[in-house]
């Protein structure tokens, strides 16, 4: 589906968390399922993305997480005792194992086979030392088809429990951060959590995975590093709940027409035509977190789909998908009035009505206004020259 000799684009615990939260999108899972660079197919379609990072966000993010991790990774292990586990004992001399291995298959295995290793002691309970992972891979499966993630960081305390790390550029000003970023970095930790505990049910006995994850930031202005734990109890339930909503890759693959194929390198005509067999859910929310979200609007757009309104909306308007079925159940044309929905349209209808001929009324002149305004420029009128100009004598008394 991607093209031959097209390479496939991985699957990051950021996408898997968008894709989770609009789990009704049939082509984004298919797109990421099949691996298609949806930013090149959207160059391709003629509706570029400008969804992504700067390039000098990511050189800053790389240079601020090389300096947490420095050191063998001391400061970031002794946020994690300060803010996560203070009564255990100071992280001196943690073991900082080697993750290398060939392919996302042997780096997931070997990433398993070294947390079950620093877990477990002679007693089954926790070896009593820090270990810090240094960006392991975890595979979790999305509909039916493998992801491979890789957090910033996994730390394994003297009990034997986990913890997710999340490093981020974004500062922290006087202890606190831009929410919106705080709950995309929750989001995406959550997802990390669920593939952790994937690892974790398999060994025995099974560790704790903490609910608790750190996120570590720069300090108000400077490149300096300091941390906050966030608990994404909340998160990782809706993200569970919603991956496991997703239509199996392969239901969504055996819909599609035969030879269907999404490389970029295809005629734009016959791209646009495989991008459109594949049913879309697109809603503004789209617009922050997927590369074809420009695409999908303007095809939701010209289709008066009410989704282009918003997620809320279309909820609010149960069977009726677009404007112009809105508008015909509003003038009472279509639509069965025992629906609630078009029974609150026609309400709401009646009383704009009701609203614009009462505003209509008051503007209105009347009596002596109606009289000073049809009299042009006679007598009783700002400006008249028969001598009442600017008076109420005269005729008009």
């Amino acid at each position: 589906m991607r093209g031959p000799d097209v390479p496939a684009k991985a699957l990051d615990a950021r996408a898997l968390a968008a894709l989770a939260a609009n789990p009704g999108c049939r082509r984004r899972a298919i797109l990421d399922g099949a691996g298609v660079n949806k930013a090149a197919l959207a160059g391709a379609l003629g509706s570029p993305s400008g969804f992504g990072q700067s390039q000098f966000a990511l050189t800053r993010g790389n240079a601020f997480e090389a300096k947490v991790k420095g050191d063998g990774g001391a400061e970031l292990l002794r946020l994690v005792h300060e803010h996560l586990d203070p009564t255990a004992a100071p992280p001196a001399g943690a073991h900082l194992p080697d993750l290398g291995a060939p392919g996302p298959e042997g780096r997931t295995a070997r990433t398993e086979l070294t947390l079950r290793e620093a877990t477990h002691g002679a007693a089954g309970t926790g070896t009593g030392r820090w270990s810090l992972l240094d960006h392991p891979m975890l595979a979790l499966d999305v509909a039916g088809s493998p992801a491979f993630l890789e957090p910033d960081a996994v730390v394994v305390h003297p009990d034997g429990s986990w913890t997710v790390v999340e490093i981020k550029s974004f500062p922290m000003l006087d202890g606190s951060a831009d929410p919106a970023k705080v709950g995309a970095a929750a989001r995406q930790a959550a997802v990390y959590v669920l593939a952790l505990e994937q690892v974790a049910a398999r060994l025995d006995p099974a560790p704790a995975v903490r609910h608790r994850v750190l996120l570590v930031c720069p300090k108000d202005f400077s490149n300096l590093p300091t941390a906050s734990a966030v608990d994404v109890r909340k998160q990782r339930a809706v993200t569970a709940r919603q991956l496991a909503r997703l239509t199996r890759i392969e239901d969504i693959a055996d819909a599609l027409p035969e030879g269907t194929c999404f490389s970029p390198r295809l005629p734009a005509d016959e791209l646009t035509a495989a991008v459109e067999s594949v049913p879309a859910t697109y809603a503004p929310e789209c617009l922050a977190a997927c590369e074809l979200a420009f695409h999908c609007r303007d095809r939701s757009r010209a289709e008066g789909a009410v989704t282009s309104l918003g997620r809320s909306v279309r909820a609010e308007l149960g069977a009726l998908t677009t404007v112009s079925d809105v508008l015909a159940a509003a003038r009472g044309e279509r639509g069965d009035p025992a629906d609630p929905a078009v029974a609150a349209l026609r309400r709401a209808a009646r009383l704009r009505a009701e609203a614009l001929e009462t505003a209509a009324t008051r503007r209105a002149p009347q009596g002596l206004d109606a009289a000073l305004e049809t009299d042009g420029a006679g007598a009783g009128q700002p400006g008249a020259t028969d001598g009442t100009a600017g008076t109420w004598g005269g005729p008009h008394r």
